[in-house]
């Protein structure tokens, strides 16, 4: 008898639900009973409520069970596990599990397809495809591609990336780097984790691609130290590409060269900042720089360098090996292609979906979050990480692009979804909103370090004052100081969930909507 596949993720939020002992309870059992299995540590298909989701390979195709505990393995061996047999925790065709069926995974197309430490299994699913196109075109050709395909930076700040290279491309330097901005530090936000620990080839493809269109020869990837596992992936996983000839001094026999290198974090929210981080890999404190010179001009060490984050470089490969009309014909406006949004909070099926643009908050909170996971009406939901605005029902049906978010005083960010539901207190949300920046901020400039601490006091003498009419105009003042005064995005995005909470829900800072305006 051939071993059958057998699949269980090694993915971080599968093995904080005990991913790992399932597959020893899988290992062993198997042996007990003589059964001869082939067992893939596979990434997560992003359905967080079925970790551990296990897998079994068919002529039917794969078949998913889950969510399984070890104590469920003899069970499931009984009902025939190995060809697909009934149980109650059998879940049909894993491709055809509404929730992955309904999404348009472009960028995520392998995750949990895959053995994520495999190069055969990478290649065998459209790897290293455009990194072969990217060695046959010129620098301007690949410019253009990138261009052309509309990606603009999935970090936050939507900034075509085509043009952000072509700045570094157009300076003449000894030396150019590409830095990849692993330190993904907004809370509901996992897909750069999932990207590390479920496919890092697809990230070093997309980061030696960006290396060939500007000329760079040395790259970095700043992945936080709250991620120990996907630190040890992508560590893995460059030491197998290089030793394959995909990294190092002759790319494929190209005779082109681009090393990569890990850089460990040491867990400061402020190191999300691009020049913050830039310090931070160089050996001082991670402290903003001051702008100009663009990063794309003087960077690190002081030399041109393209900032990416992960889910950026990761949309590259892709665009190179189907081409830039692909991947522009998905999304809508100007924003093209998809975004792995990230549903987490008070959700009943919290995990990733990536959707073209142009879904609404409200599909993805029922349509596939299912609602609140407490059962209670969803009350708020914070869009793009802690300094993101908190968006009210009024606004679930607005299509999620860029645009169409700045219009109503929200950002799309990271693509973090946090919910809460009719018991949240949004006055202590807001609370939080200044108490965060206060505890991470960098302290370099004075509207971030001195506002945050002062706003944490307003929103403590509005909440317990008879009159606090006073204290909202002198909130909203704070706020515009901070906004247009900051040095970076930390103080400058904190007003964004302390004024449209206090605009959406005033009656949480016991106000009446009237009081809540600015003078």
């Amino acid at each position: 008898m051939s071993a059958v596949k057998v699949y269980v993720p090694r993915d971080s939020a599968a093995l904080a639900l005990g991913a790992d002992e399932l597959a020893a309870a899988l290992v062993e059992q198997a042996a007990l009973r003589g059964l001869t299995i082939e067992l893939v540590r596979n990434g997560s298909r992003g359905m967080f409520w079925l970790e551990p989701l296990l897998e079994v390979q068919t002529p039917l195709g794969r078949i998913a069970y889950g969510p399984v505990a070890p104590e469920d393995v003899p069970g499931l061996l009984d009902a025939d596990l190995l060809h697909g047999g009934e149980h109650a925790l059998r879940l049909g065709v894993t491709g055809q599990i509404p929730y992955l069926a309904l999404q348009e995974r472009l960028t995520f197309a392998r995750m949990g397809v895959t053995d994520p430490l495999s190069l055969a299994d990478y290649a065998a699913h459209e790897g290293w495809l455009g990194l072969q196109r990217a060695l046959t075109l010129s620098a301007d050709a690949l410019l253009e591609q990138v261009t052309q395909s509309g990606l603009r930076g999935r970090g936050g700040a939507a900034f075509p990336a085509g043009i952000k290279w072509k700045t570094v491309a157009g300076v003449q330097a000894a030396q150019k780097y590409v830095v990849c901005n692993a330190d993904e530090g907004d809370s509901g936000t996992f897909s750069d984790r999932m990207t590390m620990e479920g496919d890092p080839f697809m990230l070093i493809e997309g980061m030696t691609i960006a290396a060939l269109a500007v000329g760079a020869t040395q790259g970095y990837v700043y992945i936080r130290s709250e991620y120990p596992h996907a630190l040890a992936s992508m560590t893995q996983a460059i030491a197998l590409a290089h030793a394959a000839g995909y990294l190092g001094s002759n790319l494929l026999g190209s005779g082109r060269t681009f090393e990569l290198e890990v850089r460990k974090a040491a867990g400061a929210y402020v190191c999300g900042e691009e020049t913050a981080m830039l310090e931070s890999i160089e050996g001082k404190r991670g402290v903003v720089r001051a702008k100009p010179p663009l990063p794309a001009l003087a960077g690190l060490f002081g030399q041109p360098t393209v900032i990416n984050n992960v889910i950026t470089f990761a949309s590259v490969p892709l665009i190179l090996a189907r081409g830039a009309d692909y991947y522009r014909n998905y999304g809508v406006g100007r924003s093209h292609g998809s975004l792995p949004f990230q549903l987490a909070g008070n959700i009943l099926r919290g995990g990733l979906v990536e959707k073209a643009f142009g879904i609404t908050l409200r599909e993805l909170l029922y349509g596939f979050g299912g609602g609140s996971a407490s059962g209670r009406p969803i009350k708020a939901v914070q869009v793009g990480g802690p300094l993101g605005a908190y968006v009210p029902e009024e606004h679930w049906d607005v299509p999620l692009d860029y645009e169409a978010y700045i219009a109503i005083g929200a950002a799309v960010g990271h693509g973090g979804i946090v919910v809460h539901d009719d018991s949240a207190d949004l006055s202590k949300l807001a609370r939080y909103a200044f108490a965060f920046c206060a505890l991470e901020s960098c302290g370099k400039c004075t509207p971030c370090r001195i506002g945050s601490t002062r706003g944490v006091e307003v929103i403590d003498r509005i909440t317990h004052a008879d009159n606090p009419a006073q204290q909202v105009e002198l909130l909203h003042d704070l706020c515009d100081t901070m906004l247009h005064g900051s040095l970076c995005a930390l103080g400058g995005m904190t007003p964004f969930p302390v004024l449209s909470a206090l605009k959406h829900y005033p009656q949480d800072f016991g106000l009446s909507p009237a009081s809540t305006q600015a003078a």
